[in-house]
């Protein structure tokens, strides 16, 4: 009975957050919040309600649909949560330039809208090309010469590894990177106090470690394992087709990836340490040792995305927005 109720501890799957340029977001159920710590060191806080995609109908909550309606809702949240830090820290507010004004007059757009839009349907190309092309055309050369059968989807897979690796040592070098992924440790950290039941304060959570199985490295790593075992069943050799399947059975991959990701949250066995290994390692490069002022941050984040729980919190207003849903932006 103590273990079922171990397994069952209210506070794990409760809060998760993201690490954005000096601040940390933190969201529980529909609340979000977003902490920086600004250029003269004070701290900054906004509060949102997050409208999340999976409420607007019942099969959205279908087990294995839900994660892809999940990883939709993460996309539009992360998006729109690197907007409003960038917003925080007052990065755009310099002044207009001309080639935004005639962004704006012959496209009704700025600038920084303009490029964003550019930018995410290259990362999507680039994205794709990485991690699903290069690998599948990597696995169709080396068949030409050795038959492969079923092992061609571990060799793609192992692929996938290699480049998702040297993507991310490679990001790690950038040192605003740096601080990006020490803020990434605080968020774990704090979650990781939260979820002991210890008070939040600086010197509690520093105790804790930066690698968490719920990380989105673990879920690419648990991704990646999963698409292995799913292209095995991929009929077709032919590099285009076998491309084109894989994302067409991406949402499935996608679905699992996040089932067992809510499983490993609640449970500590020998599969869910086998499978969320590789992912805790990766944390090595892209979560690194916060110091305290960075904890300071994750810690007031996490309380304002809390507020039944933090009242004391939620009643200090002084620079915070809390957003009603009648005036939430369109990509909250």
């Amino acid at each position: 009975m103590s273990r079922k109720k171990k397994e069952l501890n209210p506070r794990l799957n409760a809060v998760g957050g993201q690490a954005v340029i000096e601040g940390v977001m933190m969201k529980h159920k529909d609340n979000y919040a977003i902490t920086v710590r600004k250029e003269d060191g004070t701290l900054e806080t906004d509060s949102y309600k997050f409208s999340s995609i999976r409420k607007k109908s019942k099969v959205f909550n279908v087990p294995l649909v839900r994660g892809f309606m999940n990883f939709i809702d993460m996309m539009i949240l992360s998006y729109g949560t690197l907007n409003k830090a960038t917003d925080m820290l007052g990065i755009m507010d310099e002044e207009e330039s001309k080639f935004e004004k005639w962004l704006k007059k012959r496209f009704g757009a700025s600038i920084v809208g303009f490029i964003m839009v550019i930018s995410v349907i290259f990362a999507l190309a680039l994205a794709g090309g990485l991690f699903i092309l290069l690998p599948t055309a990597t696995g169709s050369f080396i068949n030409s010469f050795v038959p492969l059968g079923w092992a061609r989807s571990l060799v793609e897979g192992v692929v996938r590894v290699v480049i998702l690796v040297a993507y991310l040592f490679l990001v790690s070098l950038i040192p605003d990177m740096k601080r990006v992924f020490q803020y990434h440790g605080a968020e774990h950290k704090s979650v990781f106090c939260y979820e002991s039941g210890k008070e939040l304060t600086v010197e509690n959570v520093r105790e804790f470690k930066r690698y968490h199985p719920r990380c989105g490295t673990s879920f690419l790593f648990v991704l990646i394992i999963v698409s292995v075992a799913v292209s095995m069943f991929i009929p077709f050799e032919e590099t285009w087709l076998r491309t084109i399947s894989k994302i067409l059975v991406s949402p499935i991959i996608i679905g699992l990836g996040y089932e067992f990701l809510m499983y490993a949250g609640k449970h500590d066995n020998a599969l869910v340490r086998f499978l969320t290994a590789p992912g805790l390692w990766m944390q090595r490069i892209t979560t690194k040792e916060p110091d305290d002022s960075m904890l300071e941050v994750a810690i007031t984040s996490l309380k304002k995305a809390m507020p039944e729980e933090f009242p004391e919190e939620a009643t200090n207003t002084e620079k915070i927005d809390m957003l009603t849903e009648q005036n939430l932006p369109e990509n909250a």
